[in-house]
């Protein structure tokens, strides 16, 4: 069998029963259903303008991935290539965005797959290392960040030389790459500081017990979840991740699933007002020239 048809069939698996499963939820607790019914605009105005932030934190991972690949776009490009490859990385089949950002460039600027890969992996690595950081200081307490730091800076310089080999190719570390890693360095870490006042929101919203540390925990493990999910959004994995995991943050089940259909309604409903802001402009037809 094709391996992106079993890809796809697994994802689609694990979708529904993730629906399933949180519709059985739902029904045995209906606190839960009643509680989020009930969550004050306030809360929801806030986690819409938090998750708008956090699409400029991927515009700006996005524009220092572009200086790693030596690439100059107007910022209108970039702020429509960002915001629809969110969109169809959430509707989209499997995890697309990535992909779609790729084949944009290589079709409209040229820009080979190797380099937007070398760019992605530098990304992907400040995120994994910001995420493993903070799931260490919600465990430990503050006092252990210096020492992550240490030992994120020792990390990075271990794999300098791996990082410029993988970006031979185009010639740009030791110049202007070092500024686009820099630069992806300080997105990544807004990226996942965003996401963590975002799960703190929600987690306190519907159990007002939950503690800034616990949210740390629920955040490094719930960042994880991208790195093996197929399906949009991680949907099941994340939720798999942080569950698995709940030894280290001891948030109750019923908080931790009434959070993220909290979190998946939000982001739905920003991609959603997001998807009429590109499609009802002239955006769309920026974007159609991909498929020329």
């Amino acid at each position: 069998m094709n391996r992106r048809l079993v890809r796809s069939l697994v994802a689609l698996s694990v979708l529904l029963l993730t629906t399933a499963a949180s519709l059985i939820f739902l029904q045995r607790h209906p606190s839960v259903g009643r509680q989020l019914l009930g969550t004050s605009p306030i809360i929801l105005g806030l986690l819409l303008g938090l998750y708008l932030l956090f699409m400029v934190s991927l515009w700006l991972i996005f524009r220092s991935s572009l200086i790693i690949c030596n690439v100059r776009l107007p910022q209108r490009e970039t702020l429509l290539v960002t915001a629809y490859s969110s969109i169809i990385n959430f509707f989209g089949p499997l995890q697309s965005g990535p992909a779609f950002r790729a084949l944009y460039l290589k079709k409209q600027h040229a820009v080979s797959l190797k380099q937007y890969t070398s760019a992605s992996l530098v990304y992907y690595f400040f995120y994994a290392c910001y995420s493993a950081l903070f799931l260490i200081v919600g465990v430990f307490g503050w006092l252990i960040l210096p020492v992550g730091l240490l030992l994120l800076g020792g990390v990075f310089f271990f794999l300098r030389r791996p990082l410029a080999k993988v970006s031979l190719r185009f010639r740009q570390l030791g110049q202007l790459s070092w500024r686009g890693i820099v630069l992806t360095a300080l997105a990544t870490l807004l990226q996942v500081s965003i996401f963590a006042v975002i799960f703190y929101v929600e987690l306190h919203s519907v159990n007002h017990g939950v503690s800034v540390r616990q949210a740390f925990i629920y955040t490094g493990a719930a960042n994880f979840a991208l790195f093996v999910s197929l399906t949009p959004g991680a949907i099941g994995f994340r939720e798999s991740f942080v569950l698995l995991t709940q030894q280290l943050h001891h948030i109750p089940d019923a908080t931790v699933i009434a959070a993220s259909l909290l979190d998946r309604g939000v982001y739905v409903a920003m991609l959603l007002l997001l998807g009429v802001a590109i499609f009802g402009t002239q955006g769309r037809a920026s974007i159609k020239r991909i498929k020329s």
